[in-house]
């Protein structure tokens, strides 16, 4: 019966890893969309986007969350006057892309205005389009200036997907309660639970010390 029970607990854990990444992933996209309004040169595109950004990081995260998961079915219905119903896993991305986003695309912002004008400058000099510029040269290094920031954005990121179990995705917190009501043993497996949540984390903490070493030799090279 316990292995079963690991079982189960090892799938919840495949479950949050997929989570946070897919909300990785499309709360980069969210970021990078958020940084190029919020640094628009057009002033109520500016004010939109900051105001936007004000809020997701204002609010707390489960009140997103629940704000999403409920509130989009009926803004939907209200639009196209059908009722569509959202899986609670779409929602739950949704909802942590915008709040990863709304953070990770401080840290973009301050990467790139980190970045000299001269480095655009010599791109320029020897012949690169903008756009050949932008990638293979501004752009490394605007990660490599934000990495510490999105990093810890991304540790945060993993905790918060226990959030998601208040609207039923059976992530690693939701599998946790369900098999504490049936054996009655919250210690035992909340405490599984936490140890896998710190083993993910460390081992993130790992890949991210090489990521932050390979873009450190990336800048060193073009220097």
């Amino acid at each position: 019966m316990f292995s079963d029970y690991l079982s189960l607990m090892y799938s919840a854990t495949l479950m949050t890893l997929g989570l946070a990444v897919c909300s990785l992933i499309v709360g980069l996209i969210f970021s990078l969309i958020f940084v190029s309004l919020e640094m628009s040169k057009i002033v109520a595109v500016r004010k939109t986007a900051s105001v936007i950004i004000s809020l997701l990081r204002g609010l707390p995260e489960i009140i997103v969350v629940l704000l999403i998961y409920f509130g989009s079915t009926e803004l939907v219905e209200k639009i196209t006057g059908e009722y569509v119903e959202f899986s609670a896993f779409s929602c739950g991305v949704l909802a942590l892309s915008l709040i990863f986003a709304a953070y990770a695309s401080q840290s973009l912002r301050g990467a790139i205005q980190a970045i000299a004008v001269g480095q655009w400058e010599s791109g320029a000099a020897l012949g690169l389009s903008r756009p050949y510029t932008f990638l293979r040269i501004i752009m490394p290094q605007v990660w490599r200036h934000a990495l510490p920031g999105l990093s810890n954005q991304w540790l945060v990121l993993l905790k918060d997907t226990a959030l998601v179990s208040l609207i039923g995705v059976s992530d690693l917190m939701r599998q946790a309660e369900l098999i504490n009501t049936t054996t009655h043993k919250p210690f035992t497996w909340y405490g599984i639970a936490a140890l896998i949540y710190l083993a993910i984390t460390l081992i993130s903490q790992v890949f991210i010390r090489k990521l932050e070493l390979r873009f450190t030799r990336f800048e060193r090279g073009l220097r």
